[in-house]
């Protein structure tokens, strides 16, 4: 559990700072972290893809929390999500 969250907290900084170009504070960067790895995984199963080890569940997290935080920028209607 706290591992998800250590994970969830890289990822949702990573990917913060890949699509706004700084990170969210520690809280949303876990939660935007946690439900990208939902994504993330979905994703790449969808394709046919597994990650399995840390640095592969860290690279799922981000790819998931960057699809999330475009979807939430698409529905949102600002260019500041």
């Amino acid at each position: 559990m706290i591992w998800s969250l250590i994970i969830g907290a890289i990822a949702g900084w990573a990917a913060g700072q890949l699509t706004r170009g700084h990170g969210f504070g520690l809280a949303v960067d876990i939660i935007v972290g946690v439900v990208g790895a939902f994504i993330g995984r979905f994703a790449l199963s969808f394709f046919g893809f597994a990650a399995y080890g840390t640095i592969a569940e860290i690279i799922t997290s981000i790819i998931g929390a960057v699809i999330l935080l475009g979807i939430i920028r698409m529905f949102s209607g600002s260019s500041k999500v």
